[in-house]
């Protein structure tokens, strides 16, 4: 299990957290800011450079899930991580990963007055002494405060949208450090912070067969949605369970994931062999075509929901902006195999064969 200790700068995450893993048998603190401290030795300046916040590289988020995932197996027991996570498509892709491995979170949230919070910003705004700021690996220069100028408002702003209602919050105004502890150890012990309810099936291990369902509107245009568990939009469908037909599989996997039921076997339009690209294994993609959902159907869609964020019915140059690129070039061989009436065979995206 993961104990993750959220809340904005200030919120006083880390003090609590050491203060947790006394209280917790058997539990061990990782603080995810020790992968954004390793990066500038790991990363090109300029590729650093690009962005504001390393929370934004994806490297960084892979880190954190795999590092988390193996200290818990290798240590086992509970893992305390004190780490602000404000962006709910990072959130979810942190937590879907761990979900992955059948690693459950317990999400708490540090919220104390707003003055504390303030005072606690100011005082770390005071220009700190250059001898006592680390050093930039890529210069040897004094590291720059990380943080952003007023790290309340994105605070405020995650609370009102997603982090109030995803999280067990705690009061922390008039709590000492050992006391905040204690409240969350008595929070995960009777329940009361409940595990998260992001659903993601297993890290494969070897090539998968998966189905996807491309549903349609009556203005021809296509049904994406966005995965709590990972980045990119995507069509509904999943991975073939072992001794499942496919098309059956994309059947079900739209009933899951969106409400709606499908009668009948859906057309093949694409099978695309993708090949293994390290860490993934590749395998074979199906999409098959659903049909039209008319006016009624669509009022029945259940997003978003504990798999999927969001959902949009998107024109093709619309799906080449937000389809990852693999995506796009299947769902494009996909759009002009229903044009034709006959199914393609693709290899890497690429049709092959007459």
């Amino acid at each position: 299990m993961i104990v993750w200790i959220n809340g904005a700068f200030g919120a006083g995450k880390t003090t609590a957290a050491r203060e947790l893993v006394e209280l917790i048998p058997n539990s061990t603190l990782f603080d995810p800011e020790v992968i954004g401290d390793a990066l500038p030795y790991l990363l090109p300046a300029k590729h650093l450079a690009e962005v504001g916040d390393y929370q934004d590289l994806p490297i960084w988020r892979r880190l954190v899930i795999d590092t988390a995932a193996g200290l818990l197996a290798e240590l086992g027991g509970v893992l305390v991580v004190p780490m602000t996570l404000l962006r709910q498509e990072y959130r979810d892709e942190i937590f879907g990963g761990l979900a992955s491995r059948r690693i459950a979170i317990r999400h708490i949230l540090l919220a104390p007055d707003e003055t504390i919070l303030r005072a606690r910003v100011a005082a770390r705004d005071a220009p700190p002494d250059p001898r006592d700021a680390p050093l930039d690996p890529r210069d040897g220069e004094p590291r720059a405060p990380a943080w952003p100028f007023d790290p309340i408002e994105p605070y405020h702003a995650a609370l009102v949208s997603w982090l109030g209602a995803d999280t067990h919050r705690l009061d922390t105004t008039s709590l000492t450090p050992y006391e905040t502890a204690e409240r969350i150890a008595d929070a995960v012990r009777t329940g009361a912070a409940s595990a998260c309810d992001i659903v993601q099936t297993p890290e494969p291990t070897a090539e998968t067969l998966a189905a996807g369902v491309l549903l349609f509107d009556e203005q021809d245009r296509v049904l994406l949605v966005d995965p709590t568990y990972k980045p990119g939009w995507e069509f509904p469908g999943g991975v073939v369970e072992r001794g499942e037909a496919p098309a059956r599989a994309g059947v079900r996997e739209v009933a899951e994931e969106t409400g709606i039921h499908l009668t009948g076997t859906p057309r093949l339009l694409v099978a695309d062999w993708e090949p293994p690209r390290p860490p993934g294994y590749g395998g074979m993609r199906l999409l098959f075509d659903g049909g039209v959902l008319h006016g009624s159907d669509v009022q029945r869609l259940l997003l978003p929901g504990p798999e999927l964020r969001d959902w949009r019915f998107v024109t093709e140059e619309e799906a080449a902006r937000l389809l990852p690129p693999m995506r796009y070039v299947r769902l494009r061989w996909a759009l002009r195999a229903r044009e034709r009436g006959a199914p393609l065979y693709l290899e890497a995206g690429e049709p092959v064969g007459s």
